[in-house]
């Protein structure tokens, strides 16, 4: 059965208040892969009730039972995870392995891990005399973004049911087909009425209903920081929280004592994966400038192994943007750094040679980037990264902190030692040494304009808790 223009509210499929769609691109043909109903204010409304009322019963429930709950949406979302990842390489252009491998594994990775910080959570303590107890927020609004979609939206909904939260989510309008299967996952797992509803639709519409409304206590949203922005502003009047996960650009700095052609050939990798959609991806590789040479030589060799192609096919290339848009952006983006001097070394605009439709890019490094030019401030969000040489440890950290975003850092060096101290320096929210990744127990967020709050593990389950401190209680 095809729930595409329905919503799920309540534990049920029902018809959107006014009949309205969104057509879904799919990025590589360029042809419409499904089409969505367009939700509006009277939609929210419906679905915050039911979440308003779903919340009085399910915030009471026992850990043990909220882990018995999480344990069934876990069996069932295996058996759905081939659908998942096809949606998802149908809807954004994720290479069919990349997706099934990564993109919809990532939604049994959030649900494992939150199931590990629910049993570890301590919901209460005896803090100075008082009970000091965790409760559930309330109501959530998630909205979630397009390049990393279950990914995305599993971070949010498993630990938010597994505080004891009820929500209302809101997928992007760009990627929506996986989450209408999580909302099936959840239906057939025996999530109870009410506790997870799904509203397809536009930011500007169903995310500002929910953002101003006075029934939902909590908004979390990851997107772009203009959104996040818009998000916070609307969500003001009623001093609701509000969580946010937004943009990047990440310096990648490569230290002296590093193997520079493995760490330039690896960083240019990071970088490239999901086509550059990524908003933790490392953007600007700084090079040691007696050493740029060698960086240089070592990012075009990378770039040339990099096969772009279609997502249907088997194996690792990368496929598309995520739609016409995102498509044209980046390509203005790699013009003007064109125009702005910066020396191209690979990629450039256009698509590549071999593909004729379809929003593919071809991936681009650029060298003699001034850290003040277009390219090395704004958030691209495609296959495109700048290399930016530095006279010292200090001018370095000092090109990795000048930007308004926080998000993550990343640094090689032969030694880990070496590594750290310059880690601690940088002022960003996750800091990758030499490569080695990140995972879904550890915490997720940045700092300045990208945004606040952590998400994954212990943190993102602390995201959707109240704190109550009640005196005069005696310990057991």
């Amino acid at each position: 059965m095809n729930n595409a223009l329905k919503f799920y509210i309540n534990g049920e499929w029902v018809n959107p208040h006014t009949p309205d769609t969104i057509d879904v691109i799919n990025p590589a043909t360029e042809q419409i892969y499904d089409t969505i109903s367009a939700g509006n204010k009277y939609d929210v409304d419906r679905a915050v009730s039911a979440a308003r009322k779903a919340f009085e019963s399910y915030s009471q429930w026992t850990v043990e039972r909220r882990l018995t709950l999480l344990e069934q949406i876990l069996e069932v979302y295996n058996t759905r995870l081939d659908d998942i990842a096809l949606a998802i390489s149908l809807e954004m252009g994720a290479p069919i392995s990349f997706s099934r491998e990564s993109q919809a594994q990532l939604g049994v990775d959030h649900i494992q891990s939150t199931m590990k910080a629910l049993r570890a959570y301590e919901f209460e303590d005896y803090v100075g005399g008082a009970l000091v107890c965790s409760e559930p927020i309330g109501v959530c609004g998630l909205i979630t973004p397009w390049n990393w979609p279950i990914n995305q939206v599993a971070v949010k909904v498993m630990p938010a049911l597994a505080a004891g939260c009820t929500m209302v989510l809101k997928p992007s309008e760009e990627s929506p087909i996986d989450a209408i299967i999580l909302a099936e996952v959840m239906h057939e797992a025996g999530v109870p009425a009410g506790v997870f509803n799904l509203i397809n639709g536009y930011g500007p519409v169903v995310g500002e209903a929910m953002s101003t409304h006075p029934d939902i206590d909590m908004m979390s949203f990851t997107g772009s920081t203009q959104g996040g922005i818009a998000v916070a502003k609307a969500a003001a009047d009623t001093v609701k929280r509000v969580g946010q996960e937004l943009g990047g650009k990440s310096a990648n700095i490569i230290l002296e004592d590093a193997d520079i052609s493995e760490a330039v050939s690896m960083g240019v990798n990071f970088c490239m994966s999901n086509s550059g959609q990524t908003c933790n991806a490392p953007t600007r590789m700084l090079i040691p400038q007696h050493q740029m040479d060698n960086a240089i030589a070592a990012a075009h060799s990378a770039v040339e192994k990099i096969r772009v192609d279609d997502p249907s096919r088997e194996g690792a290339h990368l496929g598309p943007v995520v739609n016409k848009s995102q498509f044209e952006k980046i390509q203005s983006l790699i013009q003007i750094g064109i125009d702005e001097g910066a020396t191209l070394i690979a990629g450039g605009t256009g698509r590549p040679e071999h593909l004729n439709t379809g929003y593919y890019v071809k991936p681009t490094v650029f060298a003699d980037v001034k850290n003040t030019m277009t390219v090395a401030r704004e958030e691209i969000f495609g296959p495109v990264m700048v290399l930016i040489g530095y006279e010292d440890e200090d001018h370095a950290v000092d090109i990795a902190n000048d930007t308004d975003y926080g998000l993550a850092g990343y640094v090689s060096s032969g030694s880990v030692e070496h590594a750290m101290t310059i880690a601690r320096r940088i002022r960003a929210g996750q800091i990758v040494i030499n490569y080695v990744g990140e995972n879904t127990d550890i915490p997720f967020g940045g700092y300045k304009q990208s945004g606040n709050g952590r998400e994954n593990g212990q943190w993102g389950l602390e995201e959707f808790l109240e704190l109550k401190a009640i005196t005069g209680a005696t310990p057991l």
